[in-house]
């Protein structure tokens, strides 16, 4: 994929850089910075030039504010990224996201990437077109991680002048799953374009953007957030057929079918 930007930074940290999404994005992001630090608690890897590898664990705060010396970007995708218990989401998702960004106040950093999730919004219908405004409603304990993470965002930008892009990220694969995946997939390049826009954007304050392909099919109008200037040139509509091959019949009572975050909907509890 063409580079996106002329601008580049000198040093961008990507926390979660092992996961599926992190191994995606971390020979993606080296090209538009001259340090790219990683960060992860699972196996990084040997570093490539240009590279620094750090395995810090969310949950302790003095290694995250080590981690973030000399950053000027993050791009805060480190923490579960599944439904589990509460206590473990309160650990790495909560507790890691609140560390994050208070030393990224105590450096003075200028912007952060927020992983938010579709599941921060997750018990809106399928049947309902909202816009990153819309209140929160979060489907499980990783939804409500993210709903924190995001009101976590606005507080540090209200209080501290510390920029974010809230990313709501739907389903971002190689290519859809299932036909739900239709309203929701972001493709790997669409989702490079869309942070890199988060990046580069001259001003964000706090800002929410839903991430999508140039879907047909959509539940989210992401027409408030122009201002960042995320153009997506991909669409799952390209996969509709083997898909609707595949699940030529959905079941409008099924609770997978119903409400925007699918299946997680249904997770839980877990005594």
């Amino acid at each position: 994929m063409e580079e996106l930007t002329a601008l580049r930074f000198e040093r961008i940290l990507l926390t979660g850089a092992a996961g599926n999404l992190g191994r995606v994005l971390r020979p993606r992001l080296k090209r538009y910075c001259k340090f790219l630090r990683l960060s992860d608690i699972a196996d990084l890897g040997t570093a490539a030039e240009g590279e620094e590898l750090f395995n810090t664990p969310l949950e302790d705060k003095a290694a995250v504010n080590k981690l973030l010396e000399g950053v000027d970007m993050v791009i805060h995708f480190g923490g579960l990224s599944t439904e589990h218990d509460f206590e473990s989401i309160l650990e790495t998702n909560i507790r890691g996201a609140f560390h994050i960004y208070e030393a990224a106040r105590k450096h003075g950093i200028k912007r952060v990437i927020y992983a938010s999730s579709v599941h921060a919004t997750g018990f809106y219908k399928q049947s309902e077109t909202i816009t990153p405004e819309a209140a929160l409603r979060p489907d499980g304990n990783y939804g409500l991680s993210k709903a924190f993470g995001e009101n976590l965002a606005q507080f540090y930008f209200d209080r501290y002048g510390l920029e974010s892009v809230s990313v709501r990220i739907g389903s971002c694969w190689p290519e859809p799953l299932d036909r739900r995946m239709l309203a929701s997939w972001l493709s790997f390049d669409d989702m490079e374009r869309l942070l890199v826009a988060c990046l580069t954007a001259p001003v964000v304050e706090h800002s929410i953007i839903y991430g999508m392909s140039d879907n047909r099919q959509t539940w989210w109008d992401n027409s408030s957030a122009k201002h960042i200037g995320y153009r997506p040139k991909d669409s799952s509509e390209q996969f509709r057929a083997k898909l609707e091959a595949k699940q030529p019949h959905i079941n409008p009572k099924d609770p997978v079918a119903l409400y925007q975050g699918g299946a997680f909907v249904t997770l839980g509890p877990y005594e």
